[in-house]
């Protein structure tokens, strides 16, 4: 039986290595979320403290963008270009078009892009890295499924730390 929290769902407290590094990685999704609802579109493009320009809206944007990265360029090594081509380079920037439901829409389709790509992949398996990223990775460009799940885990946890003082700062909001 699935615990939920808030609305997510806990990561069993046991289970093999594949499903509790996928839970984790929907955890923290559905913290995302969890964070943008109920907001209204001036308080998504709220900014947290100068001289950042961070906002939940961007958030939402720039995670769609960490997702392509990962399960279309990297994992499968596709030429895929950027979700939204007017946000920056990592997809920050606002434009007055485009609200929550739009971004929360492309990031979920992403999201599903992503599983379908990995689906039925060995841990162990790889995908290549780009050439600049091969010193910070001592030569080499090729990072395992592990590696790369372990990443946007710990992507999507410092993110969903920005967007819990972005949230506190609009309406007072805490918590998980």
């Amino acid at each position: 039986m699935a615990i939920t929290l808030n609305g997510r769902t806990v990561p069993p407290p046991q289970a093999g290595e594949r499903e509790l590094l996928e839970a984790w990685l929907d955890f923290h999704r559905e913290t995302v979320a969890i964070k943008c609802a109920g907001l209204d579109d001036a308080q998504l493009r709220e900014t947290s403290v100068p001289p950042s320009s961070m906002t939940l809206l961007g958030l939402v944007q720039h995670l769609a963008e960490v997702e392509r990265n990962w399960f279309q360029r990297v994992w499968p090594g596709q030429d895929a270009p950027p979700v939204f081509k007017d946000a920056g380079p990592d997809g920050f920037a606002l434009t007055p078009e485009r609200g929550i439901e739009e971004a929360l829409s492309a990031w979920r389709a992403e999201i599903a892009r992503g599983r379908e790509a990995i689906a039925g992949a060995s841990l162990d398996d790889c995908g290549t890295m780009p050439e600049a990223a091969a010193p910070m990775l001592g030569g080499t460009r090729q990072v395992s499924l592990r590696w790369i799940l372990l990443h946007i885990i710990e992507e999507y946890a410092r993110h969903n730390g920005h967007a819990d003082l972005l949230r506190e700062r609009i309406d007072g909001a805490t918590g998980p």
